[in-house]
């Protein structure tokens, strides 16, 4: 086995939750997916804001996304 030495700031220590200065691999490569996936849902949600998205139901949604799929067939 191979140990690696990754320094973080004391503050991303803070921001990923970390309790233990060690780490499996496996558990450090879960912190960095979960930091990924809250700040992909974060922008999801300012783009949803940003475009409205919030206020359509699934169905509009789903009509949106059917027509720009259509449209790209039609080019």
């Amino acid at each position: 086995m191979k140990t690696i030495s990754v320094s973080i700031s004391d503050l991303e220590y803070n921001r990923f939750g970390i309790k233990n200065d060690k780490l499996s691999f496996t558990e450090f490569v879960d912190l960095i997916n979960k930091e990924i996936s809250k700040q992909a849902l974060a922008k999801s949600v300012q783009l949803a804001e940003r475009y409205q998205l919030s206020k359509m139901t699934m169905d509009e949604i789903s009509d949106e996304v059917n027509a720009v799929r259509n449209a790209k067939g039609n080019h």
